[in-house]
């Protein structure tokens, strides 16, 4: 009934999971902008969140607002790679409502903090549904189904983070709230972002670089997956001094991948460079990490946030709104070419990256930057969702179903 009263918002995945991520980012970072106003410029009283300031904002970004862009993205293409029907409204659309009815009790839960539980487990259930279908999809013979079934993991694997972070809100040790932040990071958005990009890479590649050969080799993926969970499970651990032993092999499998997809010769396209760019992030954060994680085995300090702001900033977010531009351009049955929205934002969120990078390099004294840099992020997502939010509420420029 919701699909028949509702269309065509309801009509597809990508419709009410990118609406939906765009409004989870423009809340997020607008409501940590205040939090960082407050804290660093004193220019109110800093918000009282249900958990601690930093985790907070790590709850909101891991598992609030990148999310909601993954399942758009999977819900569309996952069944494609299988050669799969397309993902039925009675999947996309109860796990696109568990997640939105969870995240407006969690995002209500600074005023009554015992709605942090209840809406946690509202979009536990909605990632259940997506992760049963999945499942299902990654499951199909005669197919390659690596990339799908480490996608189906990384889900898996963030209901269980989401599960722990419940648990220290109902009282456990904050071991439990750190556990769940290190799986958002490394069991869930690195691996699933790393496969996207091993997937869907080097086929975009192929259509713009002449006498490009696909390369896709497998032992690239499970290297930079096994390094991505290694590197969680020592942080977890408190072994800072030891995650190089993951980071140094993952960056240099990442160097190796920007090669062999031809980074250099891509740039000239600009929907395939901003994905060339956003990948090379995955190199220099894993360099720095390894940096950071070897100053600390040396007794130095290390390089704080920096490794951090260059994978979430730099990576993710570079990555979501090349992606997610081209997704709603292609599903919306408009030309695959820069929009005139794009190449900014994109370049916003560089900018961002970058100030970010500097207030944790500079100390103390620039922690303002860190303001100055939530406002180019929600600038650039204000501008993505101003010009492609409509169009996720109406119907395909070309008049076909989806």
């Amino acid at each position: 009934m919701i699909t028949r009263l509702s269309a065509p918002f309801f009509s597809a995945p990508h419709r009410v999971m990118f609406l939906g991520g765009a409004i989870q980012a423009l809340i997020a970072i607008l409501t940590w902008g205040i939090d960082l106003a407050a804290r660093q410029a004193g220019l109110w009283q800093a918000p009282q969140w249900p958990l601690p300031a930093p985790w907070w904002h790590a709850l909101t970004m891991l598992y609030g607002v990148f999310p909601f862009f993954i399942f758009g993205f999977i819900l569309t293409a996952g069944p494609r790679w299988q050669g799969a029907p397309d993902t039925p409204s009675r999947v996309f659309v109860p796990a696109f409502l568990g997640m939105a009815a969870g995240w407006a009790l969690i995002w209500l839960s600074p005023l009554l903090a015992a709605l942090l539980v209840p809406g946690l487990a509202l979009v536990m259930a909605g990632w259940g549904v997506a992760l049963v279908w999945l499942w299902q999809v990654g499951n199909r013979p005669d197919r390659d189904r690596l990339h799908i079934r480490v996608v189906a993991a990384g889900v898996a694997l963030g209901v269980a983070g989401m599960a722990a972070l419940a648990a220290f809100a109902l009282g456990a040790e904050a071991r439990w709230a750190r556990l769940g932040i290190e799986l958002g990071l490394w069991g869930v958005l690195l691996p699933i972002f790393v496969t996207v990009a091993h997937r869907m890479l080097p086929f975009f590649t192929s259509a713009v670089v002449p006498n490009y050969a696909v390369y896709r080799a497998d032992w690239t993926l499970q290297v930079m997956v096994a390094a991505s969970l290694l590197h969680g499970v020592l942080s977890w651990l408190d072994m800072p001094a030891w995650t190089w032993l993951a980071d140094l092999p993952a960056a240099g499998v990442a160097v190796h991948l920007s090669r062999r997809w031809r980074l250099r010769d891509s740039l000239g396209q600009r929907m395939v460079a901003v994905l060339h760019i956003a990948f090379a992030w995955v190199a220099l954060a894993f360099a720095l990490f390894a940096v950071g994680s070897l100053m600390s085995l040396a007794g130095r300090d290390a390089l704080g946030l920096v490794p951090l702001h260059a994978l979430t900033l730099g990576f993710f977010a570079s990555m979501l709104i090349g992606m997610a531009t081209r997704v709603t351009l292609g599903h919306s049955g408009l030309p695959v070419r820069d929009d005139g929205v794009m190449w900014p934002a994109f370049w916003a969120m560089q900018a961002a990256a970058l100030l970010r990078i500097l207030a944790e390099l500079a100390g103390p004294a620039a922690a303002w930057l860190s303001l100055p840099a939530a406002l180019l992020w929600a600038g650039a997502f204000a501008v993505w969702t101003w010009r492609h939010g409509p169009k996720f509420l109406r119907r395909r420029a070309d008049g076909k179903p989806g």
